[in-house]
């Protein structure tokens, strides 16, 4: 990641709110209204650098006020400061951070968006391949189908099968019958679909067994399977990760690995086959070393996201595109929100990213009153 110069001259933080379509419910708890902290940093010369926190206190028990507070905090400490290493400063401000990597993924984002936009490049080339891989600047994310009814499932499914999406990651772990019918419908309504399933912790390594078992029956079986069991539970992950092994489903760590150090456990002892990378869980520069470690050791990749804006997002886009070494996109939440918040301009109603001819820096200006 290339150094260049500025000045921070000036940095605002508030909370911007959004409306939501529809609740967006796991197993652990829901979303509804998108609430999140941004932060805008302005150089000297007048650029601006914009970064967003997506505070979910059911997942990671951070809240909203504090992330504020921090970002408060450490935002009025950058006034006048002479940044001559965009990464130095974000790996220096890390500690501010501790217990609140979302408030850490808001300052980097901010910070590398002023980088990238005083370069007069885009976010993505930040940066560079992994190992193995070339820049992908064209790819599709899943659609989730939230915990609901049936009926709420089977209408998602038609309206985002009617769209284009051809991947459905559907959230499961509040009651498995009914878990049960709302993956079936969507794979009837939408047969040749990829399905990802999303326990969100809420199975033990028995019972998410024997739910395979029946999924089998019915020719159901997902090609990832994220989070079956509790968070700390790196037995129940790895007896399923082997019962798993060359059935053709993947066995996906998310809340289990949120940083690098959770991110060698897990590919050490061979507990899962994927690994789910989110800004808001471990920053951007350490989920970028994540991904590389596990690229490199052959452990496949999911990027995802809590409740982002198209602030978020789209960084994240640029992220997964620079790095070109994510099989599986899940950064879908801007069709749960309504209004501008939803908007980023290399994404598509049918959920395709297009980043061939992006602009300098992130390409979002969340508004700021």
């Amino acid at each position: 990641m290339k150094d260049v110069s500025f000045v921070i001259e000036d940095a605002t933080a508030a909370v911007i709110r959004a409306p939501l379509a529809t609740p967006f419910r796991i197993a652990t708890g829901q979303h509804d209204e998108l609430a999140n902290v941004f932060i805008r940093l302005r150089t000297s010369e007048g650029v601006c650098g914009y970064g967003e926190a997506a505070v979910a206190t059911h997942i990671t028990g951070e809240t909203v006020d504090a992330t504020l507070a921090n970002l408060q905090t450490v935002t009025a400490g950058l006034r006048g400061r002479m940044v001559d290493s965009p990464e130095g400063l974000c790996r220096e401000s890390s500690p501010s951070f501790e217990g609140n990597h979302a408030g850490l993924a808001a300052l980097e984002m901010a910070v590398l968006d002023i980088s990238s936009r005083v370069q007069g490049i885009p976010f993505y080339r930040l940066f560079g391949p992994a190992a193995g891989n070339v820049p992908l600047l064209t790819f599709a994310t899943d659609i989730t189908i939230v915990i609901g009814s049936l009926d709420e499932a089977r209408a998602a499914a038609r309206t985002f099968s009617d769209r284009g999406f051809t991947s459905f990651k559907i959230k499961i772990g509040r009651d498995e019958d009914l878990d049960m019918k709302r993956i079936l419908a969507v794979r009837e309504i939408a047969p040749d679909s990829q399905l990802i399933l999303d326990a969100n912790m809420g199975f033990s390594a028995d019972r998410m067994l024997a739910f395979l078992e029946q999924l089998d029956r019915f020719g159901a079986r997902p090609v990832l399977l994220e989070q079956p069991v509790p968070k700390y539970d790196w037995d129940g992950l790895a007896a399923i990760t082997a019962a798993c092994a060359g059935s053709g489903t993947l066995v996906c760590a998310d809340e289990s690995v949120g940083s690098l150090a959770d991110a060698r456990r897990a590919i050490d002892s061979n507990a899962v086959s994927a690994i789910n990378v989110k800004f808001m869980k471990s920053g951007i520069l350490e989920g970028a070393e994540i991904a590389r470690l596990a690229s490199f050791q052959g452990i496949q990749l999911m990027l995802g996201a809590m409740m982002e804006s198209a602030l978020s997002i789209t960084a994240s886009a640029h992220f997964a595109a620079g790095l070109g070494c994510f099989g599986f996109m899940d950064l879908d939440t801007t069709f749960f929100i309504k209004g501008e918040m939803s908007r980023s301009p290399y994404l598509d109603d049918s959920g395709r990213f297009d980043l061939r001819h992006a602009g300098h820096g992130i390409g979002v200006e969340p508004h700021f009153g």
